[in-house]
């Protein structure tokens, strides 16, 4: 069973930084392909960032120099790091792992809320 945990959101001003973390079993983390969708309200699901193989990070253009996706190999986590944070930002943000880089994920984790005031 894929299990995909998600914690770091929360409440921040406009401008300021949060960091989401997804944690995974090794099994998992060494299978997938993981990265960050996000879902606004009223809005569909959209991708964030994620790896390209064999490790390249890879970024929607609407936070391409604001995000960070890392991972950490012993911890088996991935990580979002989000700077310069605007309202448009406010949404669930979701862990997904995929089977290949590009393909739709086949599981998601259960979500955490961050929410950008003006």
């Amino acid at each position: 069973q894929v299990q995909l945990v998600e914690s770091g959101g929360g409440l921040v001003q406009a401008g300021g930084s949060l960091r989401l973390s997804c944690a995974a079993s090794e099994r998992t983390f060494s299978r997938y392909v993981l990265g960050w969708f996000r879902q606004a309200p009223g809005k569909e699901r959209e991708f964030v960032a994620s790896f390209t193989w064999p490790a390249i990070p890879h970024y929607a253009d609407s936070v391409k120099g604001r995000f960070t996706i890392s991972r950490d190999n012993a911890k088996n986590t991935v990580y979002l790091e989000m700077n310069s944070l605007k309202p448009e930002d406010t949404a669930v943000y979701y862990c997904a792992a995929a089977d290949e880089a590009g393909r739709p994920p086949v599981y998601w984790g259960q979500g955490t809320q961050v929410t950008v005031s003006s």
